[in-house]
């Protein structure tokens, strides 16, 4: 296998921001904290434009930034996106963040079958040490 200088390049910055983020101490979640959705319901059919609403119990809801005890905001995983659980969540169109410590949006996707799933981030976008993490839902859009 040969190996270019661009390859060897990429491989070290992803070892050494793996190394970085490792030494970033995780928030702890709260004993038995639960993310879920309030709407859509898992199965529903919904229209392009849809609204989608939050639920956290165990602990609560603040911005990204803030550092306090059992608080953490909410993203968005799309059709299958995953997080690695020790680097902060990415922010692009499958990994959607409310930062602003939203409850709910509006999401717009295409028609067709999509699945959609919530893990809390702590103040640096980080999944907390014990992540909280929804079930992962489906919806139709029409």
């Amino acid at each position: 296998m040969k190996i270019t200088v661009g390859h060897a390049l990429a491989l070290a910055a992803a070892l050494v921001s793996s190394v970085v983020w490792a030494q970033v101490p995780k928030s702890k979640s709260a004993d038995g904290a639960k993310v879920y959705f309030i709407e859509p319901r898992d199965g529903a059919t919904v229209g392009q434009e849809f609204t989608v609403k939050f639920g956290l119990s165990g602990m609560r809801v603040v911005p990204a930034g803030t550092d306090a005890e059992n608080s953490g905001h909410h993203h968005l995983l799309i059709d299958g996106a995953t997080a690695d659980m020790n680097a902060p969540i990415p922010a692009d169109a499958t990994h959607v963040h409310f930062g602003k410590g939203q409850t709910e949006a509006t999401v717009k996707l295409p028609p067709g079958k999509h699945t959609l799933q919530l893990l809390l981030g702590d103040r640096n976008h980080i999944p907390h040490d014990k992540p909280v993490m929804s079930e992962t839902i489906t919806v139709t859009v029409r």
